[in-house]
């Protein structure tokens, strides 16, 4: 299972891998229960995890920065039930956190996410976004390319 295909669907608890997108909604399949089940987009919301951006008191950083902190932190994971021991385990994990714009809810669900992602080892790593895997796939190319044709090209005469 990949972190990139890991979806929060609004209305269902839990988390759900994206098994196949339609015009109309997605089939989803949950990590709980392994059920699988048509979700219409006319009444959920998909989010993406790899999309999903946590508010610092810096620059926004993504969810999978603070899943690696929780990842480094290591020990027990706060009770959800209580607030000031969620606020004391971000602190410690992820001082940069803005506690003011990040709510207690958005802290329980992170810890529930983050143990379901655990529970089923999936790895949390972000995907190289199509502007870098470019930028690699040109340097090569150019890197590959005698000095010759790294002149300038002629312009096509348009008609």
């Amino acid at each position: 299972m990949e972190y990139t295909k890991i979806v929060s669907v609004t209305g269902l608890p839990g988390l759900y891998e994206l098994v196949a997108s339609k015009g109309d909604g997605a089939i989803v399949r949950s990590l709980d229960d392994n059920s699988t089940k048509f979700a219409s987009s006319r009444v959920h919301n998909f989010s993406h995890l790899e999309s999903i951006e946590v508010y610092t008191t810096g620059d926004n950083v993504n969810l999978a920065d603070v899943f690696q902190a929780m990842d480094k932190q290591g020990g027990i994971l706060p009770d959800t039930k209580d607030n000031s021991a969620l606020k004391k385990y971000f602190e410690n994990a992820y001082p940069e956190m803005d506690f003011d714009r990040v709510y207690n809810s958005d802290m329980k669900k992170m810890v529930k996410w983050y143990s379901d992602l655990k529970k089923h080892n999936v790895e949390i790593r972000l995907s190289e976004s199509p502007k870098e895997e470019s930028v690699a796939e040109e340097a090569e190319e150019n890197a590959a390319e005698p000095a010759e044709e790294n002149k300038p090209r002629k312009k096509s005469a348009k008609k």
